[in-house]
């Protein structure tokens, strides 16, 4: 007589799902997105993993993470492969603090300079480029090296800095320094009249195709965090200010100023508008590349 397993040992021996690999960018500016995970007890449903901008990229586009922020850039570059989450992005709506030019010279005088560029971040360094070519009217010498501003300066007469970084130099190192700080989001703004999204949040198209119910919790997980750190955005500001270099009042104003944790309409019409103007070439994607968005569940 064979003896059949106990629920409990049936149950056991399936197969477990896994947690979905949810990506974390390593920057304040994603700090609201993700702080009231810990608090509703979704953080404990994610595979969280941290990185940088372009890790997180690779990560992302190479099948490593399920879901994640990925830079615009690179969204573009793989719209085949990814489905973008509606309603949160990192991006602004002017000026942004945290994506900048800093200059030692009028950007008219950057023809033929050396621009340093910052190494962690794909689409703040397209932008920049794409804003000294067609706005500015200038082609500098461009090179990639690691993101410090003094190092930067030595060697070059501007560089492009993002994140925590550009933060610290445009409230600290530029004044000492006497730089000019150009902020790209407001440039952007000011030449078309749209909000800029620097990265997106996306989930794989084969991800979403294997678990759809599984995507759309996260994301529904991740709008609770955003609205709950910006319904209590103080204290998210107080308690990061004790550990980072930049006062609470800083971090309000960035959170609630600058940074937009959108994606509408108008944002939409931003990324087909910076597309428009890279697109083709070399860049990965054609000037009317489509952005699928994820829809909504039937049930």
């Amino acid at each position: 007589m064979i003896e059949q397993p106990a629920p409990e040992a049936a149950q056991s021996a399936q197969v477990l799902r896994r947690r979905p690999r949810v990506g974390h960018i390593q920057f304040l500016n994603c700090l609201p997105l993700f702080w009231g995970l810990a608090r509703t007890g979704s953080l404990l449903d994610m595979d969280l993993r941290a990185d940088t901008p372009d890790g997180l990229n690779e990560a992302l586009a190479a099948g490593e993470l399920d879901m994640g922020p990925i830079s615009l850039l690179e969204f573009l570059r793989h719209a085949d492969d990814l489905v973008a989450l509606p309603d949160i992005a990192v991006g602004s709506d002017g000026d942004v603090m945290s994506c900048l030019l800093i200059s030692q010279v009028p950007l008219e005088e950057l023809d033929g300079e050396r621009v340093a560029l910052g190494s962690t971040s794909r689409t703040s360094v397209r932008l920049a480029q794409l804003l000294l070519a067609e706005r500015v009217g200038v082609q500098p010498e461009y090179y990639v090296c690691p993101p410090d501003l003094r190092t930067m300066m030595a060697e070059a007469k501007a560089a492009v800095v993002i994140g925590d970084a550009a933060l610290r130099a445009a409230l600290h190192e530029a004044p000492r320094m006497g730089l000019q700080v150009h902020d790209l989001g407001r440039m952007w703004k000011d030449w078309t009249g749209l909000p800029f999204v620097f990265a997106v949040f996306a989930a794989r198209r084969d991800f979403l195709e294997r678990e759809p119910e599984l995507v759309r919790q996260v994301h529904s997980d991740l709008l609770g965090s955003r609205d709950l750190s910006l319904a209590e955005v103080t204290k998210v500001c107080e308690q990061a200010s004790r550990w980072e270099e930049f006062d609470a009042s800083t971090l309000e104003r960035y959170y609630t100023t600058a940074l937009d944790f959108t994606l509408g309409a108008a944002q939409l019409a931003g990324i087909h508008e910076f597309a428009r103007r890279v697109g083709g070439g070399a860049e990965g994607f054609p000037p009317d590349v489509a952005v699928r968005l994820l829809e909504p569940s039937a049930l």
